[in-house]
């Protein structure tokens, strides 16, 4: 399902979820198809053009109620504050700039990749990994932008 599929109609997703549809839900939902990997700061800057009035802790709520209804999944970057994303149907991973922040997805790892399985799971049975790959991107390389070690 690509970000486009996923918000074509904001009130179907939610009401599938067992989510009371809202103005700000479908908003912070529809804005997380504008702007995936986006922050709940900057989703509340795109959901207040659309819905005035919209508050930053109705963003957060709705942010909190998609994670636990599996519609949004959240990412933590080091350094950086969480990131939102509307793709949760597989376990990909991400690329993200040390120099611009940009963030990307990235289909799973190929060939062999030791450190998808743990040296010594302990008892779990491991469902996901989560992978991010930190670098430079096209632009700042191209521009000799210097990395930053976070």
């Amino acid at each position: 399902m690509t970000t486009t599929d996923a918000v074509a109609d904001a009130s179907v997703v939610l009401r599938a979820a067992g989510l009371r549809v809202t103005e700000s839900r479908r908003a912070v939902y529809d804005a997380l198809g504008e702007r995936p990997h986006a922050s709940a700061d900057e989703l509340f800057a795109v959901a207040l053009c659309s819905v005035p009035g919209t508050s930053v802790q109705s963003v957060y709520n709705a942010l909190a109620d998609f994670v636990d209804a599996g519609l949004v999944r959240r990412i933590e970057p080091a350094g950086r504050p969480g990131l939102f994303e509307l793709r949760v149907s597989d376990n990909h991973h991400h690329l993200i700039c040390s120099s611009c922040g940009a963030v990307e997805d990235v289909d799973c790892v190929v060939g062999h990749a030791p450190c998808l399985t743990p040296s010594d799971d302990r008892g779990y049975r491991v469902q996901t990994a989560e992978v991010t790959f930190w670098g430079l991107c096209a632009d700042c390389a191209a521009a000799g932008s210097p990395a930053v070690n976070l």
